[in-house]
């Protein structure tokens, strides 16, 4: 099974809310995340097959997202309920967007482009959602970024060491004491990916002062990421 028929994450979950909708990619592909109004996260090709429209542009009502230039609507399997410039119309089943499979693990909305994806991971924790960061490098050298990472423990001074560990081949855990992180690894493209990164435990403990300190550790690896891609144009050049 190669990388791209693995599940991936495409967003922290927080990031989207009810009845709202989000554009990202996935391998260069552009996909529209958006939840209905009763919470259910949806991933699919971020393209009205009328006109083309990003539907990442449109608007949710209820269980439809609606396309933003002619306001065609789609329930949530993909296909076309509604043709506004055509009301009485029986819409041809044949009218479909391009649905993907989506499952929320670990503060995380999951997707796979493959046609048999490999079964849903069963472990799901308590988490904090931390933040989502944007590295102009590719998956291995996100991968490898991760594993030279050193955490520092929080709300403690005593030192200890960081371990990465793989739960999957695009979820990683570095844990640091009590602590712990999980890295959900997006592929963009082949130059660009995506960190998401929750903390492993309880709002309790880590809202606010956990979230500023872990953010502190965030801000310093997209910083090394910046370092490896100013020496790697530097090296091409």
């Amino acid at each position: 099974m190669s990388l791209k028929d693995c599940w991936h994450p495409v967003g922290l979950s927080h990031s989207f809310e009810a009845s709202s909708s989000a554009g990202t990619r996935l391998f260069d592909q552009e996909l529209v995340v958006w939840r209905d109004s009763s919470g259910v996260a949806h991933v699919w090709e971020d393209r009205c097959p009328h006109r083309g429209m990003k539907l990442s542009f449109g608007f949710v009502r209820g269980d439809h997202i609606a396309c933003l230039y002619h306001g065609w609507q789609y329930n949530s399997g993909g296909h076309c309920q509604y043709i506004p410039a055509h009301p009485a119309l029986d819409v041809p089943p044949t009218i479909r967007v391009p649905v993907y499979p989506a499952h929320e693990r670990n503060g995380m909305v999951w997707t796979s482009l493959s046609e048999n994806p490999p079964p849903v991971p069963e472990e799901d924790e308590p988490v904090v959602p931390l933040r989502s960061l944007y590295l102009g490098c590719g998956f291995e050298v996100a991968v490898a970024l991760l594993g030279a990472s050193r955490l520092a423990p929080f709300a403690t001074t005593t030192p200890a060491d960081t371990v990465v560990s793989r739960a999957s081949d695009t979820l990683f855990r570095l844990s640091c004491g009590q602590d712990r992180l999980l890295v959900g690894i997006q592929v963009i493209s082949d130059a660009r990916t995506a960190l998401h990164l929750s903390i492993g435990g309880t709002a309790e403990r880590y809202s606010g002062a956990g979230q500023d300190h872990f953010n502190d550790w965030a801000l310093g690896l997209r910083h090394a990421a910046e370092h490896v891609g100013v020496t790697q144009n530097r090296d091409v050049a």
